[in-house]
């Protein structure tokens, strides 16, 4: 569990979450627990609403009545917000952890980045800067991507923060009929995302009858961004949509396309005081020559200080000063790089190299695929061959064999789906980000013909 991990002392958590709080104390090491009501920080009529869907809530989780015991390591938030008379003021190193940041597990158990105040400061002025989109009056920012992803952190609270700008809170990024009703009714001028969201929105079957123009400026992120998505998508609000690029260990935006300037297929260029390299994935000491694909390293002041607890695995990414990120990359004659693909998700072909995100970009293109996932399954004669996962659009048909041929006419054959399956959905982390790992998983698993 996460909070043995980090040492948890203290949990601060609405009191609609206590009663999975107390089963797990138990377990854990935390001594203190603070209970928020959120009904006292409303403002008339909420404040009076709040409680009747507090109960709904609860009783449709089968917690109510909500009984939390008078105990002397229970306290109220409401009573320690009030600041004493006699306080003072304690001021942090910018170096010291801020956040236990922990990842999202594709290589094993999650590992806690230790992410610095110097840290977070750094990424979201960096991101206030590369969102400057000349607008006189501050910015209302669409938070529909979780706050505890570091994507969310920063780009929309740290960012709003910094820019003074108003946030539009929604708790479910899934919800996109909320979503929808939210644009065209608070209009907000920014909104940082990721693609699986994007792409809902355009997909949804009433997309048409909201105004959505008054969205001037988005960054997407998480997942790599399918073109056809950018160019439907600014057609429909008039704004500017661009791929980003990131990591929790750094903050996690390191890359991004100009907002007012030349936009490629790719990731763009590195952020302000950002430095990047491409190094030979077997040997990080040697940097790969121009045009050469290589594992993407980078500097700057967003870069963890390390992972918690995990000297060794700490020593693995961060070479002098460098932090390897796992990312196979190439860049181009002006500087921009491209995401050639996870080091790990990369699949061998009859001793070909197969990106699984290449494959994707095709997949994408045929105007019955909603959403598109390539994995790489276990092959008597290739060693590896790739499967495709499709989610189609509502109302549209393809077979199997439609698809392959789509994907014959635009790939090398080794790159061609071998399969295809037809799915209602893929699996996603809770900020959208397709898991191919859980793919691969599922499909290790069932019975092979020579089982």
């Amino acid at each position: 569990m996460l909070w043995n991990d980090a040492g948890v002392e203290t949990v601060v958590t609405l009191d609609l979450f206590w009663h999975n709080v107390s089963k797990t104390k138990a377990a854990t090491p935390v001594k203190r627990v603070v209970i928020c009501d959120a009904a006292e920080f409303l403002k008339t009529p909420l404040r009076q609403l709040y409680p009747v869907k507090r109960k709904r809530d609860l009783q449709k989780a089968g917690h109510w009545p909500l009984t939390i015991p008078r105990e002397p390591w229970i306290h109220r938030f409401s009573d320690l917000a009030r600041t004493p008379a006699d306080s003072t003021q304690v001021l942090a190193n910018p170096d010291d952890v801020a956040v236990l940041q922990y990842t999202g597990g594709t290589t094993g158990t999650p590992k806690g980045a230790m992410l610095t105040h110097r840290n977070l400061v750094a990424n979201a002025v960096q991101t206030a800067a590369w969102f400057a989109t000349g607008a006189q009056e501050s910015e209302r920012v669409l938070g529909a991507i979780p706050l505890f992803h570091v994507y969310g952190l920063t780009a929309v609270m740290l960012l709003s923060i910094v820019k003074g700008n108003e946030m539009i809170l929604y708790p479910n990024p899934r919800e996109i009929d909320a979503i929808l009703k939210l644009i065209d009714k608070t209009k907000p001028t920014l909104f940082p995302g990721v693609p699986t969201m994007y792409i809902a929105i355009l997909r949804h079957p009433d997309v048409a009858k909201y105004d959505l123009r008054s969205v001037r400026a988005c960054i997407s992120g998480a997942a790599p961004l399918p073109n056809e998505v950018r160019k439907q998508f600014e057609a429909a609000t008039g704004g500017r949509l661009v791929e980003g690029y990131g990591l929790t260990e750094a903050s996690p935006v390191t890359h991004c396309n100009p907002l007012n300037g030349i936009v490629k297929e790719c990731i763009g260029i590195p952020f302000p005081d950002t430095d990047a390299k491409l190094v030979d994935p077997e040997d990080p000491s040697r940097t790969v020559g121009p045009g050469e694909a290589g594992e993407l390293a980078v500097r700057g002041p967003q870069v963890m200080k390390g992972y918690w607890n995990h000297p060794d695995e700490t020593a693995a990414v961060l070479r002098d000063g460098w932090l390897l990120t796992g990312d196979i990359a190439k860049m181009d004659e002006d500087g921009y790089f491209s995401i050639v693909d996870r080091k790990k998700d990369l699949i061998l072909c009859s001793g070909y190299n197969v990106y699984p995100r290449e494959v994707e970009e095709v997949l994408f293109m045929h105007p019955a695929v909603a959403e598109a996932a390539a994995i790489g399954i276990p092959d008597a004669y290739r060693g590896e061959s790739v499967k495709a996962f499709v989610v189609l659009k509502g109302g549209m048909t393809a077979t199997e064999a439609e698809i392959v041929a789509f994907c014959k006419e635009r790939l090398a054959a080794f790159k061609v789906p071998k399969a295809v399956e037809f799915t209602k959905d893929l699996p996603k982390s809770l900020v959208g980000k397709v898991l191919r790992r859980e793919l691969r998983e599922r499909e290790l698993a069932r019975p092979r013909p020579s089982d």
